[in-house]
């Protein structure tokens, strides 16, 4: 089966990028925006850094901000409604990927209204149609949710999170603004910033990984590695570096998926609200090693991607280890906690469940089973 890559049309990086949306607006003809935001994100003063150049050019606009950190089924559904009834044309997605996914849900049903029952949008669904029209503006270097076809939903009913994978649904414009992700807190710039590290090391090891996408994963782990640590200090060279490594994550694992890290940050989230980043950064480690006699030489490579030196004089094993032992090392850091309390043994038979039927194990390395993914749980207990 041929290899496939799935990018954005258009996508803007640096600082000041966000000054092109209006005219790109007028230059599609867009009348009426839907800005699709968090909460927060509009409190701040984050949202209205967008809103504003389309307040100066006198495009009509609608915020809406009903989306939680880990957004849910009825977030989407209200989304959805609030779009009909401002008649909007367009999207323009502002936040982390709590915002860009809800966005992606919301424009994919606006286009394709066979599918309004949001959990048939689960796994790889059979949509005709792209989404509506969308600008993703991320104000966090983690989740590249402007450049992937994924999207995840929290089913708070069932407590699971499912994904949606759809070439339907990725933005038509991404614009990367490092100042969009200035006000960030230590924590979240660390907590995305390793959800990125995740993406990027899941991508580069997992079954479908070939190499073009390698050579997006190895160079995103080499930026996150040298920048992560001064991003989470806001140091502004390296809150530039994060912004362009996280995109350049996604545009790799997009097109190749992840690994059993994500299925199990994924469940996470769901059961006990745990923030993505950390549930992710908890679990790579102990991941990697699960995964190890399945990568090949590719640990030489991450190690390498690290800053580890040496790692042409050491043996498989040495080398194996050092790419964990960095990991771990940047992970603690930038203030990771390496265990979550809130995690019961009589939680684990769902917990594993959940993980295995999520559609990140597929593309694990290394094949898995409940039993197996029980004892990984264990492991951050």
């Amino acid at each position: 089966m041929a290899d496939r890559i799935i990018l954005n049309p258009v996508s803007y990086h640096g600082k000041g990028a966000i000054r092109e949306i209006p005219a790109l607006a007028a230059s599609r003809g867009w009348k009426n925006i839907f800005v699709c935001s968090d909460p927060d994100l509009v409190k701040f003063g984050v949202t209205a850094k967008v809103t504003d150049l389309l307040d100066e050019a006198k495009i009509p606009y609608t915020v809406y901000s009903g989306i939680k950190p880990n957004p849910t089924i009825d977030n989407v559904k209200d989304g959805v409604a609030a779009f009909k009834a401002c008649g909007a044309d367009s999207i323009i997605a502002i936040g982390g990927g709590s915002s860009m996914d809800t966005a992606k849900a919301i424009g994919v049903i606006i286009t394709n209204p066979e599918f309004s029952d949001v959990r048939s949008l689960e796994g790889v669904a059979p949509t005709k149609n792209h989404a509506v029209p969308t600008v993703a503006v991320p104000t966090t270097a983690g989740t590249a949710a402007e450049v992937t076809i994924n999207y995840v939903i929290t089913d708070v009913e069932k407590e699971r999170k499912f994904v949606c994978v759809d070439e339907h649904d990725i933005p038509e414009v991404a614009v990367i603004d490092p100042e969009m992700m200035s006000s960030m807190p230590k924590g979240l710039t660390a907590s995305t910033g390793m959800d990125a590290l995740t993406h990027a090391i899941e991508g580069y090891t997992t079954k479908a990984a070939w190499e073009m996408t390698d050579m997006f994963h190895l160079e995103a782990i080499r930026l996150i590695a040298k920048h992560l640590r001064g991003a989470v200090q806001n140091i502004p060279e390296d809150r530039e570096g994060m912004a362009l490594a996280q995109y350049v994550a996604g545009m790799g694992f997009s097109n190749v998926g992840l690994g059993i890290a994500h299925s199990i940050a994924h469940t996470l989230g769901a059961h006990y609200d745990t923030p993505h980043g950390v549930a992710c950064a908890m679990m790579l480690p102990i991941v990697m090693e699960y995964n190890q006699e399945c990568t090949g030489e590719r640990y030489r490579e991450i190690a390498r991607a690290m800053g580890v030196e040496g790692v042409d004089g050491m043996t498989q094993a040495e080398y194996r280890k050092a790419a964990v032992d960095a990991v771990k090392q940047l992970s603690a850091d930038v203030g990771i906690p390496a265990k979550n309390d809130r995690i019961r043994e009589e939680d684990l038979d769902q917990l594993a469940a959940d993980a295995y039927a999520d559609a990140c194990r597929p593309g694990n390395p290394r094949d898995t089973n409940v039993e197996e993914l029980k004892e990984l749980y264990r492991k951050i207990m």
